[in-house]
């Protein structure tokens, strides 16, 4: 059983109901309706269900193989499936005209992704690398390299990665080692990277690795860090390839999970050292390189959310087939597991959570999308505030989420799901990753509660609780939803003294305080701003119902936003009574082995 089927249903209501299709409503945006959008997701989840879905499994299964000469065999069909993605323009529909793209909103992007990344995590890795490397060189490229490098990227012809970490560096990118000494127009690139994502293969002609290096005589710590662009394949003027550059897969990496995506140690400089090219400032490789991890880590919540979508749906499907017991609701035998109340709880969970993820993710895209093309300088940024501060919450939160639905998953299956042919556990292998690349969560966490609350008082959170607190107000206005708003408000307030909390802990005592009080105070924020969409979500359901849509999405909605502010928002509401206690027994506690 290996079943999946893309959630444009909900992905609509999304964006049509709950956001009402307000990025269409920007300037560069006219030429796209929603007609448009509709139809663009209806293709994308044909692709998704009946190219990439089957595939799933075989990767899983099959895996990658190095081959004697260093090269990398993908699993059977992917290089065929990542094809069809690429010769149907998919690649480029985020990315404006100007640079060759379609020219959609991120929030279409972000749901075509969440439907591929669902139907095939591993797959789905290739295209959102290259959708960072695309942001990256637009952003900080020189014009000869976007002239050169951007069309074929945007195209899906060539490939892109990101190249970061080094087994001495961990997170910690100051203590990166790879040399780039200056060569003439170029630099030749010397050392070793690890963990990259995608970093050789056989699904497109080239490879455009971005990587971070340091010249020789470069300063020690991150001012001394610069960005490169180091071709597999060497670029002739005319735009053809040339000589293979000097980059070389060591190793693949034999993980946990995502077997089907070629994790790669790639060595540069074996030789004569890789060639490669400056991009943007000498000494700011990692501001740099932020804009494509910026990118890179929305999309990894977004992933998130499309591997919990598909552990749902097959958890659905087995809890339907699965004949087990009496019902306890009919008295009838032999009922399937569905009846069974413990299993429906966990079912509604999953359902439930995933909803409000995908709502809290699609939110964050519709704001990225003003922050790039609103009208006025005051509504870009605003909104990037709003993003800096959603796009921690959602890398962290959504994967984490999205570890415990598939863990859910598999309970739903009982023993079946502990075993392998039952098809639930590859989801939790595969999950697993998201919550420790493109910056572990805890590091997300600090981000939050360190950089993006501290930088500005917590201003641009108190204007985010004050649009949940507007929400809850409605809620509680509403005859029908007034013990769903008085939910959402104690949430709102929980949120509000943690928030001051954690900034005058900061402030007294510094980055200690700050990392002791920053995964709760993100957990804290997640239940909170994933309530607010589901409260949104049921005010939208209900103008629905009222105007005589017969359709059972809308009360299967308005049963998951009860579920969410009346059963799972007091969970997340406990983090304030952790932060409350204080966090002195991480000092006192001793580490010994």
């Amino acid at each position: 059983m290996n079943y999946y089927a893309a959630p444009v249903r909900d992905l609509r209501f999304v964006l049509e109901e709950q956001l009402e299709h307000r990025s269409l409503k920007l300037p560069v945006f006219e030429d796209a309706s929603p007609d448009l959008i509709e139809a663009v997701l209806e293709e994308a989840a044909k692709l998704a269900n009946d190219v990439w879905a089957p595939l799933n499994d075989v990767g899983d299964k099959k895996g990658t193989t190095r081959n004697s000469d260093g090269s990398i065999t993908t699993a059977t069909g992917f290089a065929e499936a990542y094809q069809a993605y690429a010769e149907g323009g998919w690649n480029g529909i985020g990315v404006s005209e100007a640079l060759g793209g379609q020219n959609l909103p991120e929030v279409v992007a972000s749901s075509v992704q969440e439907m591929l990344h669902g139907a095939n995590m591993a797959l789905g890795l290739c295209p959102m690398l290259t959708a960072g490397a695309i942001e990256a060189l637009a952003h900080h490229g020189s014009e000869a390299q976007k002239d050169r490098y951007l069309p074929k990227l945007v195209e899906g012809t060539w490939t892109g990665t990101m190249n970061l970490t080094e087994s001495q560096a961990g997170s910690d990118l100051s203590k990166v080692r790879t040399k780039a000494t200056p060569e003439g127009d170029h630099y030749r690139i010397s050392g070793q990277k690890v963990y990259i994502t995608w970093g050789e293969h056989d699904a497109a002609e080239n490879i455009i690795h971005l990587v971070l290096a340091r010249k020789p005589d470069a300063p020690e710590g991150n001012r001394g860090i610069s960005l490169f662009l180091v071709p597999k394949f060497l670029v002739n003027d005319d735009g053809s390839l040339g000589e293979r550059n000097d980059v070389t897969c060591a190793s693949i990496e034999h993980k946990l999970g995502i077997h089907g995506s070629p994790t790669c140690t790639l060595s540069f400089g074996e030789n004569a050292g890789a060639i490669g090219y400056l991009v943007g400032e000498e000494g700011r490789g990692l501001n740099h390189m932020f804009t494509m991890m910026n990118e890179a880590r929305h999309k990894v919540g977004v992933q998130g959310i499309g591997v919990a979508e598909r552990a749902c749906q097959h958890a659905f499907a087995y809890a339907l087939d699965r004949i087990q017991g009496r019902s306890p609701r009919s008295g009838k035998a032999d009922c399937t597991i569905s009846d069974h109340l413990d299993v429906r709880r966990m079912l509604l969970s999953m359902r439930a959570r995933t909803d409000s993820l995908r709502a809290l993710a699609l939110t964050c895209a519709a704001e990225m999308d003003t922050a790039r093309h609103g009208e006025s300088d005051e509504a870009r940024d605003q909104a990037q505030a709003r993003v800096d501060l959603l796009i921690p919450v959602i890398k962290s939160f959504s994967t984490d989420q999205a570890v415990e639905i598939a863990s859910l998953g598999i309970q739903v299956h009982g023993g079946m799901g502990y075993v392998e042919e039952g098809g639930a556990a590859q989801l939790l292998r595969d999950a697993r990753i998201a919550p420790i690349y493109e910056g572990t969560n805890g590091i997300q966490a600090l981000d939050l509660a360190g950089r993006k609350l501290q930088r500005d008082g917590g201003d641009a959170m108190t204007a985010l609780i004050d649009d949940v607190n507007a929400t809850a107000d409605r809620l509680k206005a509403h005859p029908r939803f007034a013990s769903l708003g008085e939910a959402l408000a104690a949430g709102s307030d929980d949120l509000r003294a943690a928030m001051a909390v954690v900034l005058a802990q900061g402030q007294e005592l510094g980055q200690d305080a700050v990392q002791a009080y920053a995964t709760p105070f993100l957990n804290l924020a997640g239940h909170v701003l994933c309530a607010w969409q589901m409260g949104e979500a049921a005010l939208k359901a209900q103008v629905a119902i009222d105007n005589g849509a017969s359709d059972p999405f809308y009360t299967q909605k308005l049963v998951s936003a009860d579920y969410v502010l009346k059963q799972w928002l007091p969970v997340g509401r406990a983090q304030r009574a952790v932060i409350d206690a204080g966090m002195q027994c991480l000092s006192d506690f001793t580490v010994s082995s």
